[in-house]
């Protein structure tokens, strides 16, 4: 079982992206040291070979090895955390007493709680990491054919059109094909709010709100009725 030290941690997925967003959510947390990542099982065979790891973040779709066949081979002191696009898998991946199942795209929360889940299991719980504590200040998302890095403090807006996304920042749009509910999972709670199915808005640029509409750097948005409870208890709570 790791002592106080930084748990050693290895990130084994085909694909380059998956592992680049893995690895920047890891470099937020304290005491988890990346000390590698595969693109595929049998390189990782070999780095668990000439490093101590104390925890693998697996893909389980991976050509030649599988993930699930990689786990049942490893020795059981290396914990795994599955990562995932299919949710077919899950059943064995618990079989597998595997730590946690993450569901691609992985957000940072979501990865946090799996590390805390891990700490709380086999490290001392003094060295879990508190959720509440606004450890990562950014976010990636796929644009132009690139991951982009985008400052939650530039954040004004996100709205939803049609298959993408509009991120509304200070200076200028990023559009991204992807989910309003997957950026959701990636902003903080405490500084983003949801107020319509496609709308979500920084809550340091609001300007003035209503019963019906919010305006934020001069533009009125509309608070959806399934949203308009919630979001007037927590504006009203300010």
């Amino acid at each position: 079982m790791p002592d106080s030290k930084d748990i050693k941690c290895i990130i084994v997925d085909d694909e380059s992206i998956a592992r680049e967003i893995i690895a920047t959510h890891l470099t937020k947390i304290p005491n988890i040291e990346i000390v590698g990542n595969c693109s595929n099982a049998i390189d990782a065979f070999k780095l668990l070979r000439e490093q101590q790891v104390d925890l693998v973040f697996l893909d389980i779709n991976m050509p030649e090895i599988s993930g699930i066949s990689f786990a049942k081979s490893i020795n059981k002191n290396v914990k795994v955390i599955f990562t995932t696009a299919y949710r077919d898998y899950a059943v064995e991946g618990f079989e597998l007493k595997a730590v946690d199942y993450l569901l691609k795209p992985i957000s940072f929360e979501r990865l946090l709680k799996a590390i805390n889940t891990y700490f709380e299991i086999h490290v001392d719980s003094n060295q879990s990491v508190k959720e509440d504590l606004e450890i990562n200040d950014f976010m990636f998302v796929r644009a132009d054919r690139r991951m982009l890095k985008i400052d939650f403090e530039a954040i004004i807006y996100i709205e939803s059109y049609s298959d993408y996304i509009k991120i509304h920042l200070s200076n200028e749009t990023i559009v991204t094909r992807e989910t309003i509910s997957a950026i959701e999972a990636k902003l903080p709670k405490q500084r983003f709010l949801r107020i319509h199915r496609s709308y979500i808005i920084s809550l340091k640029h609001i300007s003035s709100f209503t019963n019906e509409e919010i305006t934020i750097n001069n533009t009125a948005l509309t608070i959806s009725r399934s949203y308009k409870k919630q979001v007037l208890k927590i504006l009203e709570s300010y």
